[in-house]
Formats: C-alpha cells, sequence, structure tokens
C-alpha cells in the first residue's frame, strides 16, 4: 500500500503525534521522566550491555503501549461519544496494557538496579 505523502511528511506526522502525547498526556510525560531517570541510573552505575537492551526495550515497550492507548482512547470517544459497555471494554484493556508493562517495567529496574545500589 503506498502512500501519497513523502516520506519526510510521515515524519513530520510521526512526530506531530510525539509532540501531541508529550504536551496533552501527563502518563506519557511521567514515563518518559522515569525512562530517563532509569537511563541516567544505568549510565551512573555502568549497567552492562545485555541490561541496557532489557532497559531500552522496556521503556521502548512502556512508550509505545502509552502511544496506543491514547490512539485507542482518542478513536473509542469518536466513534462512541456515549458510555458503551464495548467502548469502556477498549479502553479498560489497552490501559491495562500499558500497566503491565508498567509493572514490568518494575521488576525489570529492580532486577537490573537493586543489586548494584546494595553491593
Amino acid at each position: 500500500m503506498e502512500s501519497e505523502h513523502s516520506i519526510l511528511k510521515s515524519f513530520k506526522f510521526a512526530f506531530d503525534g510525539l509532540e501531541t502525547a508529550v504536551t496533552k498526556g501527563r502518563n506519557f510525560r511521567i514515563q518518559i521522566i522515569l525512562g530517563a531517570v532509569s537511563i541516567i541510573l544505568g549510565i551512573i552505575l555502568k549497567i552492562s550491555s545485555f541490561e541496557w537492551l532489557g532497559l531500552i526495550l522496556i521503556i521502548a515497550t512502556v512508550l509505545i503501549l502509552e502511544l496506543v492507548n491514547t490512539a485507542i482512547e482518542a478513536i473509542v470517544d469518536i466513534v462512541s461519544p456515549q458510555i458503551q459497555e464495548k467502548a469502556k471494554v477498549a479502553k479498560d484493556v489497552s490501559a491495562a496494557a500499558v500497566l503491565v508493562a508498567s509493572i514490568s517495567s518494575i521488576f525489570i529496574g529492580i532486577v537490573i538496579f537493586v543489586p548494584r545500589i546494595f553491593h
């Protein structure tokens, strides 16, 4: 499927989406801050390449799922402005995906950082 937009225009749309997520998404901003703190901690504690891989993957996963969750919520609000059970399920399940990734990130952070902090 060919896009009618140039590649530069496609990148602009993507960056517009990131800008929207940062400016309007409180949770996205919190997750970016926590990800940045984790990266700084990784630098300070000199984590291994394998640990960097895990850290970067979980940070990216949480941010990606938050973006998808935001998109799903916006689409549901357009399609179903009234509260409906199926619309609620879509929103709740997409939020749950972010929650699962966020909880996983806590456990990954514990595995990576706690032994280094208390050693």
